[in-house]
């Protein structure tokens, strides 16, 4: 364990305190006993008290800091325009949002966001109007409406207003208010966000950080008003107020309430506040100190009784937090956990708090990872099987909001060829080196069409990527509408899509599309036809659309009344075979030999219908790699009637499925460690790239993305920063080359990006680290040669 092996400096400190907590006032007792010392123990407190309120500062600067960071990352919120927030669907989504950025504080009370020239403003509770909030929630003794008003949709810069009693839900209490146009840095702000504050969390920090302190504390703006004031003696008068606004930072001796008072003074270079505290001078000569040999026995006395407590104190208070950090480790190393980074602290870091804290960002990592892939596989298990029996993949697919009354489904296949081949172009023509997945042309379509929502012909898209070409297969819930041409409607939607990419690309793709049916379980149907649609792109143009349907119905236009399976069918059959799909496979042979059967046709001409079916089946199984190993070929081939020969096929299917997803399997494995193995032998070549690898595997470039994360557990150009990092940590630890030497050599051409970088994730930059491992050698070598000798 990290800190067992180095020790607790946080252990220590627990330990440190306790036994400050004993010894400070003993400490300050003997200094009082000394007269000699008074003047010398006035400076301490004194600077002391700088200290303390530079840290006061410091704390109140932090938090208005966030107040202010809070206010910019609402301003780029798209959860929180004024078309969102007013949205009747996703308005419940921006209050959620105002509630999480109400929590990110825990200084303010209540969160308020309001858009210019707008009767009604927006908190965490929801919408309210102006004159609700302000004149009923919170009523402020000084603050009227009208003036309200004026300042929400004035304000220019960021604006505090002073500690004011208000009377919020028929309780009174003293609040601040900070208010923050956004966006913070433009000169025409569009909205206000107003933070309430209550005065005594201001006053609590003041406290806290001045602990035992016994005078008055004040925070003036930059225009001299009292924002706060935390009073534990007399208070000033406002004569004396206006004063103390006009002090420098330093210390000050002064005459206040007709008393000699030592003033302290510090000025905010983030906000132009200034801090004052005023204590009387006679608290520091009004400990009077009595005989020294019994200050002395005391001292040893309580000295001797608080240093066990102190310790046993510490290590009763340390043992929960080693506690919990023993288990996280063990949740990390233990048996069966997944392969994933653990979370390393810093050399120098061997605070359990800060560790605790990386250890959960890592699982919060972890989790987030994982959600876009749970969504994609359980899409992927939704067309490849239809709807599952798990209630808990039925939960993910009702938050998808796949399922409901009167709705109907079909799935259509996008295929990338074109915009592939144009984001290519694009990328040779640009002559820019894409090493990172996120500049990719082509890696945003999947995004794009992830999630698409058509209200206006009533559909709602769900995009899963299902191979590595570039293939997006769309699962469309629509309510059909009450024009009774269907296909109409359906066409609407492909065009929608196709004009959705054409926006985005320039150019439109080549699309298949199945059938839509009425219910949720037969979509895997409608899924294998879109796949077989795709397959008469071949004699189309390209760019072109491909109903399922299109070849039957034009069978049917061309008036041919001879019987024979069609070739839709065969094709549909192939394509469920080739997917590894047993479900829709056996329903396809099903049905043919159904049909074949309900003809009536004599023994001799049945047998030659059904030998097509017969060869469709066999050149899956020729494909799968199981031809040569069918012992029952004859039987197969000797068939005498319709249901004979649909068992021997459907036992035929169920082996040739099983064995079309193992290869699919394999063969994805076998193909990531190939590209594993040639990034970590190609990394130091700075034209790497994501698209180049893509085009080298021939695979898509979002496939080769999506894929490499799932095997490695970091994207394409984490991973080949890793590589290039640990190198260069060898070559600064192991060789005297030089630095720059080093990093062009292992393919990072732009030094200085490098180095900021290494010094964000080590806490130190290359050369630091060559220093600190060259110091950890010399001192070994120390060790050892004092040994020998």
């Amino acid at each position: 364990m990290i800190f067992k092996r180095r020790g607790s400096r946080l252990q220590r400190s627990y330990m440190v305190s306790y036994l400050l907590i004993f010894l400070i006032p003993l400490i300050v007792i003997t200094i009082f006993i000394y007269q000699s010392a008074v003047k010398s123990l006035r400076t301490e407190i004194e600077q002391s008290n700088v200290n303390q309120l530079n840290q006061v500062r410091m704390t109140i600067d932090g938090r208005m800091t966030e107040l202010r960071d809070i206010a910019i990352r609402m301003s780029y919120d798209n959860s929180l325009t004024r078309y969102m927030v007013k949205h009747p669907y996703y308005s419940s989504e921006a209050i959620r949002r105002l509630d999480q950025y109400r929590a990110n504080s825990a200084i303010i009370d209540d969160l308020l966001l309001y858009f210019h020239n707008d009767s009604v403003i927006y908190s965490s509770e929801g919408l309210s109007g102006l004159n609700v909030v302000f004149g009923k929630t919170y009523k402020f003794n000084s603050w009227d409406q009208q003036q309200i008003k004026r300042d929400l949709n004035e304000i220019k810069y960021p604006l505090t207003r002073p500690a004011d009693g208000v009377t919020v839900n028929s309780r009174q209490s003293s609040m601040l208010v900070h208010m923050v146009p956004i966006k913070p840095t433009d000169a025409y702000p569009y909205a206000t966000v107003v933070y309430l504050i209550n005065e005594s969390r201001l006053t609590g920090m003041m406290d806290s950080v001045l602990s035992d302190f016994t005078g008055n504390s004040y925070i003036f703006d930059n225009n001299g008003h009292v924002l706060t004031a935390n009073s534990h003696d007399a208070p000033a008068t406002p004569l004396e107020l206006g004063t103390l606004a006009e002090l420098k930072s330093g210390i000050h001796s002064m005459e206040l309430g007709g008393k000699q008072q030592s003033v302290v003074a510090v000025e905010s270079q983030e906000n132009g506040w200034t801090y004052v505290t005023t204590m009387p001078s006679d608290q520091f000569f009004s400990r009077i100190f009595h005989v020294q040999t019994l200050i002395v026995l005391i001292f040893a006395l309580v000295a001797l009784a608080g240093i066990p407590v102190a310790l046993m104190l510490a290590r009763r208070q340390y043992g929960p937090l080693r506690d919990l950090v023993e288990f996280a480790q063990s949740r990390n190393t233990g048996a069966g956990s997944s392969p994933v980074r653990q979370p390393v602290a810093d050399p120098s870091m061997h605070n359990e708090w800060a560790w605790i804290r990386e250890t959960l960002l890592h699982y919060r990592d972890q989790v987030g990872l994982q959600q876009p892939y749970v969504r994609h596989q359980c899409l992927l298990m939704l067309m490849k099987h239809g709807q599952p029996d798990d209630p808990e993949t039925i939960r993910l697919i009702d938050g998808l909001g796949l399922r409901g009354e009167g709705l109907q489904y079909f799935v259509m296949i996008v295929s990338g060829d074109a915009l592939a081949t144009r984001a290519a172009n694009t990328t040779a023509a640009s002559n820019v080196e894409l090493l990172d997945e996120t500049v990719s042309p082509y890696l945003s379509l999947p995004d794009v069409l992830s999630e698409v929502a058509l209200p206006e012909l009533g559909a709602h898209l769900y995009g899963v990527e299902y191979s590595s070409s570039n293939r997006l297969a769309l699962a469309v819930c629509w309510q059909p509408q009450k024009d009774p041409e269907q296909e109409t409607s359906m066409c609407s939607i492909v065009e929608a899509v196709r004009e959705l990419v054409r926006q985005h690309y320039g150019t439109v793709p080549t699309v298949g599309v199945g059938t839509s049916y009425a219910q949720l379980e037969m979509i895997n149907q409608s899924f294998i036809e879109a796949a077989t649609a795709m397959e008469y792109r071949v004699i189309g143009e390209t760019s072109s659309v491909t109903y399922f349907n299109q070849p039957h119905q034009e069978e049917e236009r061309s008036g041919s009344s001879q019987f024979w399976i069609s070739n839709e069918s065969l094709l549909k059959l192939s394509q469920s075979l080739k997917q590894g799909n047993i479900q829709v496979a056996s329903h396809m042979i099903h049905t043919i030999t159904a049909g074949v059967h309900a003809q009536s046709l004599p023994l001799p001409l049945m047998r030659c219908i059904l030998f097509d079916l017969l060869n469709t089946v066999l050149r899956a199984a020729s494909d799968a790699g199981l031809l040569g190993s069918l012992r029952d070929m004859p039987q197969v081939s000797a068939f005498e009637t319709a249901e004979e020969l649909e068992g021997q096929l459907q036992m035929l299917a169920i082996r040739i499925c099983e064995c079309a997803e193992h290869k699919q399997e394999t063969e994805q494995v076998s193909l990531m460690d190939q590209i594993v193995a040639y990034v970590e032998e190609q990394y130091a070549d700075y034209a790497l790239s994501l698209e180049g690898m893509a085009q080298q595997f021939s695979i898509s470039s979002s496939y080769l993305s999506r894929t490499f994360k799932e095997k490695t557990g970091v994207t394409f150009s984490q991973y080949i920063w890793q590589l290039r990092r640990d190198e260069v940590i060898r070559q600064i630890t192991e060789t005297d080359h030089p630095l720059k030497d080093i990093i062009v050599r292992v393919g990072y051409l732009d030094t200085a990006n490098f180095i900021r970088k290494f010094k964000k994730e080590m806490g130190c930059t290359p050369g630091q680290y060559r220093k600190l491992h060259h110091g950890e050698e010399e001192q070994s070598a120390l060790e050892i040669r004092d040994s020998i000798s």
